[in-house]
């Protein structure tokens, strides 16, 4: 009796470690899942694809287009691990990402360090054997220009910003040569779409965080200059800059009258809250212009694809 009770308390401590290996794992995954930033790699991966679409010839290649998003994917996980990694002494200091997976100290940051760097190596071999040599070499640098540019720039200048906005708009090209192996006016007029976009939405969240930016030394310009109009400029600037570049496909026969309709009409409702934020600077506006933003790009590139006949007509 007592050693049949023995291999029951033996079963249930074995099961109980099993339980504890696969809840440690699972807690292990998600902070690294944390660290990849996953919303930002949904956008590139997003974008990557937009610009696969228009790079496409005859015949669309499922495997090579699978490779160029996993490729594309692996570098921008491997870009944000590091970035957090060299940014971790900020990032304690800040409310708002000071339970990042580092700062929180549920990841080492010599453990970062090796997962970034492994992952951006996989990710580059990926596209560089699997996909072409020029998706590779843009996705290169991409990760390049975000972390040794832009990244050490936010301590330096608000130029950061315009800076950073080069690597930002690189997926549609990564995309568009993955597809084609070479670029056109197509892939360009995408990537211009992207960098535009992006003055809004950096300055928007750099507005609402601008006191935890300045206590860490971040000079964003809406940390060095708040109030002037530099930081309106900058907003409309891009806005109305973006009017010309969100209607160039369909001039350029890559979308149709549907997505021709839908650009003004995003453009229109972007423009407003640009004017909103400009009239005057407070966290509600600068608030709707972030998710104004957020909402923008997408809808837009959701439209850019349904109304793309090359890419539809493979289908």
């Amino acid at each position: 009796m007592n050693h049949s009770e023995g291999r029951e308390q033996s079963a249930v401590a074995t099961w109980l470690d099993a339980y504890v290996d696969v809840e440690a794992l699972t807690q292990a995954l998600h902070q690294y899942y944390e660290l990849i930033k996953p919303r930002i790699a949904l956008l590139i991966v997003i974008s990557t694809s937009v610009g696969y679409s228009y790079g496409v010839g005859q015949h669309f290649n499922l495997i090579t287009f699978f490779n160029a998003l996993l490729g594309t994917a692996l570098m921008a996980a491997g870009s944000a691990t590091l970035n957090q990694w060299y940014e971790r002494d900020l990032d304690a200091l800040m409310n708002r990402t000071k339970m990042r997976p580092i700062p929180a100290g549920t990841i080492t940051p010599g453990q970062a360090l090796t997962f970034g760097v492994a992952v951006s190596v996989i990710g580059f071999l990926e596209l560089l054997a699997f996909v072409n040599i020029l998706a590779a070499g843009l996705a290169l640098l991409t990760s390049v220009g975000y972390l040794f540019a832009y990244t050490p720039l936010k301590r330096k200048d608000p130029i950061c910003t315009t800076i950073g906005a080069f690597p930002g708009a690189m997926p549609p090209l990564i995309g568009y040569a993955a597809a084609s192996g070479h670029l056109t006016v197509q892939a360009w007029v995408l990537f211009a779409i992207l960098f535009l976009w992006q003055f809004p939405h950096f300055h928007a969240i750099a507005w609402l965080y601008r006191e935890e930016y300045e206590k860490v030394g971040i000079k964003m310009l809406a940390v060095v200059k708040p109030r002037g109009s530099a930081l309106n400029v900058e907003i409309m600037t891009a806005l109305l800059l973006l009017i010309p570049a969100t209607l160039a496909p369909a001039f350029l026969h890559m979308a149709g009258k549907v997505y021709f309709a839908a650009a003004i009409m995003l453009n229109l409702a972007f423009l407003y809250f640009g004017v909103q934020m400009s009239r005057q600077h407070d966290r509600p506006r600068a608030r709707r212009l972030l998710l104004a933003s957020v909402i923008y790009v997408p809808l837009l590139f959701a439209f850019l694809v349904v109304d793309n006949p090359r890419f539809t007509s493979l289908f």
